[in-house]
């Protein structure tokens, strides 16, 4: 199917954008044109757009010439006469010389004010219907709260990556492919506790579960190196989520099945779609990056993934994305990286609710808090420890006038009064019971590059 014809379907099947038939913009067919094989049409459309040229339109053509990609002739690799074509007129109207690297021309239109066409949303539906006609369903809304042209293909089809659904489950002395020192992502839910490990849920980045009598959407960005656990439910309404295949700042997109809207894996909202904008997040539960020595001691009762998961895979640990993990380089481009720490260095992340509204999000170096096992902070008026084992594990708190002095045991700390408390999933619980429980707050490790493309505006803790 060619992507005029597409282009057609799509319109149709789109909710109509409020503005979308303005001038002086140039229909969005003439940038299809402007991308096509027949050079003819294409001068004829690029003479079109030049004459009303914005630099919002920019976005547009980058998007085109991302997809097309080199030819084979003779068995050689050639240049796309058409993406080669797309990139000299972008030299000639913004007159900036970055050639054939859409990267580079992607982040020049970050930087610049959000000014895109009416009906970029239709365009982007049209353009990535070519890799999967399911993608122009997450773009029919035309509502976003998020840069669209932020929005990008992270290389797979609409659950390329398939998530686990209700993924099989073993006692932890039954899990005896699992050596002490693998990594897994604990969670407990309801006093019942379960192990993801991560050698599993790299290949797949989701698994919908149930554990406690809740229905959990537990979430793997690998490439930012995020792993939340998320209430399925929200607004009385329980959601079914899968991958989207598209990124926005190399953070994945899920969506739900539901309503085809697109949300934010790091925050748990829905970003572009019919559900944009609207007053919905999902609740986060805590969870922690541990090893499985340390967890199954906390947790001998605790249930772990099987390797008998229903798809055929390289499960040995660290098989999935071992190359990625082990540099520095990103596989995707973020708008901007901040040099306070590496790339992939890990950090502890946490949201906290502003007194002005929205959420200040503060992080930690994994670095630091494994130095500083016993960490005060306090924001937006309210005050959290960071308690951190002798394995590397983190663990928040909210701590109140309460200040932790220092460990007494792998799961006992003790407060400045000798007052001792034991950590668990769900609080600090004091001895003696003379004092409330202080509960525990939902934190996760990520890349600080991923974290800070994000939430640029960040408290860094190092």
């Amino acid at each position: 199917m060619t992507l005029r014809v597409i282009l057609v379907v799509v319109l149709l099947a789109a909710v109509p954008v409020v503005g979308a038939v303005q001038r002086p913009h140039p229909p969005i067919q003439v940038f299809f044109d402007a991308g096509g094989a027949d050079a003819t049409v294409a001068e004829k459309a690029l003479a079109t757009i030049g004459a009303a040229w914005r630099d919002g339109y920019a976005s547009m053509l980058i998007d085109m010439a991302r997809l097309l990609t080199p030819r084979r002739v003779n068995d050689e690799l050639v240049p796309n006469p058409a993406r080669a074509r797309l990139t000299r007129f972008l030299e000639r109207q913004t007159r900036q010389r970055f050639g054939d690297d859409v990267g580079r021309w992607r982040e020049w239109t970050w930087k610049l004010p959000y000014d895109p066409h009416p009906d970029y949303a239709a365009f982007k539906a049209a353009v990535y219907s070519v890799l999967d006609p399911k993608m122009a369903e997450f773009f029919r809304a035309a509502k976003a709260t998020i840069r669209l042209d932020e929005v990008d293909w992270g290389g797979v089809a609409v659950n390329g990556i398939p998530p686990l659904d209700h993924p099989r489950t073993v006692p932890a002395p039954a899990a005896t492919y699992l050596r002490d020192s693998h990594v897994i992502f604990g969670v407990v839910v309801n006093g019942q506790a379960r192990a993801y490990p991560k050698r599993i849920l790299a290949w797949h980045e989701m698994a919908l579960d149930r554990l406690g009598n809740e229905e959990l959407t537990l979430v793997y960005c690998t490439l930012c190196g995020t792993v939340i656990p998320y209430k399925s439910a929200v607004g009385g309404v329980k959601r079914t989520f899968g991958t989207s295949g598209l990124l926005y700042r190399s953070n994945k997109l899920m969506f739900d099945h539901e309503t085809k809207s697109l949300w934010s894996t790091l925050e748990g909202r829905p970003v572009v779609g019919r559900l944009a904008g609207e007053p919905l997040t999902l609740d986060m539960w805590p969870v922690v990056t541990t090893t499985w020595a340390e967890w199954k001691a906390q947790h001998p009762a605790t249930t772990v993934l099987s390797l008998e998961t229903g798809h055929d895979r390289d499960y040995s640990e660290g098989a999935a994305y071992r190359e990625y993990f082990e540099t520095d380089r990103l596989m995707f481009r973020v708008p901007k990286v901040d040099t306070r720490l590496p790339n992939k260095a890990e950090v502890l992340g946490v949201l906290v609710p502003a007194m002005g509204g929205g959420r200040q999000a503060v992080a930690f170096s994994a670095d630091y808090l494994s130095r500083q096992r016993v960490h005060h902070q306090t924001v937006e008026g309210r005050t959290f420890v960071v308690l951190t084992t002798r394995q590397g594990a983190n663990r928040v708190y909210e701590a109140g006038a309460t200040r932790m002095d220092a460990w007494v045991s792998d799961e006992l700390v003790r407060d400045t009064t000798g007052r001792q408390w034991k950590m668990t999933e769900d609080a600090l619980v004091p001895s003696g019971g003379a004092a409330q429980p202080l509960r525990r707050v939902a934190a996760f490790r990520a890349f600080w590059f991923g974290w800070y493309a994000q939430f640029p505006d960040t408290i860094l803790v190092k």
